[in-house]
């Protein structure tokens, strides 16, 4: 089994659209980024990559690269899973902390596991969302931006995981 742990960060931009985990959510500022800045699915990619030790985000996915301005994250999370697949790791697990003062993630925290769950071809139960405050403290607690953190297990030499939806 290997281990991976993912962190990202974003500041708010009320020019965009908030969208963490693949789900849009309205009324809220959005995340300032060269792609949707999907906080989420950032820290869950980073942290697949790592436990399968294929480096990091930045490095598949620069932002100096116009390819990925604007792109869904949703498609460089499904690039992520098939090159842990093709390392032969399967999902097995993950556990996530979304970061914010802003908006309440609790209203959205079923749609996101889902989604989440479906990219990683991973049934439900085995895909944890939660959500906490910064109590206040620094740019975060300051409210002017959002951070998501990733445990990911992967297994070794298991079979693939069906292919993401």
């Amino acid at each position: 089994m290997r281990v991976g742990i993912g962190y990202d960060v974003h500041p708010f931009d009320p020019t965009r659209p908030l969208v963490v985990g693949g789900v849009r959510i309205e009324g809220a500022w959005g995340l300032r980024g060269h792609s949707d800045a999907d906080v989420l699915f950032h820290a869950v990619g980073d942290a697949c990559l790592g436990a399968a030790t294929l480096g990091d985000l930045g490095e598949h996915f620069p932002d100096s690269d116009p390819q990925w301005r604007g792109a869904p994250s949703s498609l460089l999370l499904a690039r992520i899973v098939e090159l842990v697949r093709a390392r032969g790791y399967a999902l097995s697990s993950v556990d996530a902390t979304i970061v914010a003062e802003r908006p309440k993630i609790a209203p959205h925290r079923t749609a996101i596991r889902e989604r989440l769950a479906a990219l990683l071809g991973l049934p439900l139960e085995r895909v944890s969302v939660k959500a906490s405050t910064n109590n206040g403290l620094g740019a975060l607690g300051r409210a002017e931006g959002m951070a998501a953190l990733a445990v990911v297990l992967l297994e070794e030499g298991a079979p693939p995981s069906p292919p993401a939806s």
